[in-house]
């Protein structure tokens, strides 16, 4: 849900850890997963700020977007989930 927020946006690791509430060892595999599924592409942003790193940044593909938009849609038909994904911007 926290990648649908802004689905044509590009999320970094760390933001989407925040928003979505859980830690970066459940993340990363998952956004891997999806890498590998195709949903999602990757790359680096071009500047980094101060010493730090350049971080890696992830992009829904339009198969990501429509494999999570389907998912949602039935979450919301699902009353276990309904509240959750009505919380979000993108229902």
């Amino acid at each position: 849900m926290a990648i649908m927020e802004d689905p044509d946006g590009q999320h970094w690791g760390y933001e989407l850890s925040k928003r979505a509430g859980v830690r970066s060892g459940v993340l990363y595999p998952i956004l891997h997963r999806m890498l590998d599924d195709g949903l999602l592409t990757d790359g680096w942003e071009e500047h980094a700020i101060g010493k730090r790193p350049p971080r890696r940044y992830y992009e829904l593909t339009d198969e990501g977007r429509r494999a999570l938009g389907g998912l949602l849609h039935a979450a919301r038909d699902d009353v276990r989930f309904r509240a959750l994904v009505e919380r979000t911007a993108w229902a």
